[in-house]
């Protein structure tokens, strides 16, 4: 399967956000892209909850929609890497992943755990103010491949990668808003630590630049192998593509040769001088 990474500078402006990714979806595609990811927050960027809730009041342009129509013309496998959407709470919203195949809808993923955090340099973000977080992890089969579906801070929590590891996933994503800060420290590490403790791909398409609501990302969109090698790489902030072969067989032999995730042990914690 040839992948593609897509890397946005995602604005306040959703129209204008879906003509950029629309024009980067089309660029992997041409390239010979099957599964195209794009980055959390791909359709609007936004730190300002009354901007942000006015901008998601309009139904038209429909995201979903446009993407569903986007991949069916294309036929590829179309991962957004989030979007926000309304809840049922009306004081919240859901940060939302989604995996589209030639047009239909195959599986959504709610980001699960939220970036609350005071940074060293003085950056502070609490998005549970805004967003509620999802209550499971999700495993969707398309063309074959099995993906497990994560977005951004989930990177942080191991747990859940082993998780979606054990129960078969080969494929690993994970959409980012990176700071330029935590990137420039763990961005790299974090993703090659993923994708060698389960054998996976993973495929993490990212935001990078300064944005309109003022934030900054770090970018360096990647695609790493399941032996931890990074083999494709937007290596700037700026919007662009990149992409490499994943092969499903790479999977299977890194999980013959080190099988961790059939190895893994639960020892009971003993605390001493507590």
């Amino acid at each position: 399967m040839r992948a593609a990474v897509v890397q946005m500078r995602s604005s306040i402006d959703r129209e204008r956000n879906l003509a950029e990714a629309e024009e980067l979806i089309r660029e992997a595609a041409s390239q010979g892209a099957e599964f195209i990811s794009t980055p959390e927050m791909t359709t609007v960027l936004d730190q300002d909850r009354k901007r942000l809730m006015k901008t998601l009041e309009a139904r038209d342009p429909d995201p979903e929609g446009f993407f569903c129509k986007l991949s069916a013309e294309l036929g590829v496998l179309l991962h957004i890497g989030s979007m926000p959407l309304y809840s049922q709470n009306p004081e919240r919203l859901r940060n939302r992943s989604l995996l589209i195949d030639g047009g239909e809808l195959v599986a959504t993923y709610d980001k699960v755990h939220l970036f609350d955090a005071d940074l060293p340099d003085g950056e502070s973000w609490r998005e549970s103010a805004l967003y509620e977080h999802g209550e499971e992890a999700v495993l969707a089969h398309a063309r074959g491949v099995a993906f497990g579906l994560t977005v951004c801070f989930d990177l942080r929590f191991g747990t859940l990668y082993r998780d979606l590891g054990q129960a078969g996933a080969q494929v690993l994503t994970v959409p980012s808003a990176f700071t330029t800060s935590t990137g420039k420290a763990h961005w790299h590490v974090l993703l090659r630590a993923r994708a060698i403790e389960t054998g996976s791909y993973v495929v993490a398409a990212a935001q990078g630049g300064e944005h309109e609501d003022g934030r900054r990302t770090f970018g360096h969109s990647l695609i790493v192998s399941p032996w931890g090698d990074v083999i494709a790489e937007v290596d700037h902030d700026r919007p662009g593509v990149a992409l490499a072969e994943m092969d499903m067989q790479n999977v299977a032999d890194m999980r013959q040769r080190l099988p961790s995730l059939k190895l893994e042990r639960h020892p009971e914690l003993r605390i001493y001088g507590a």
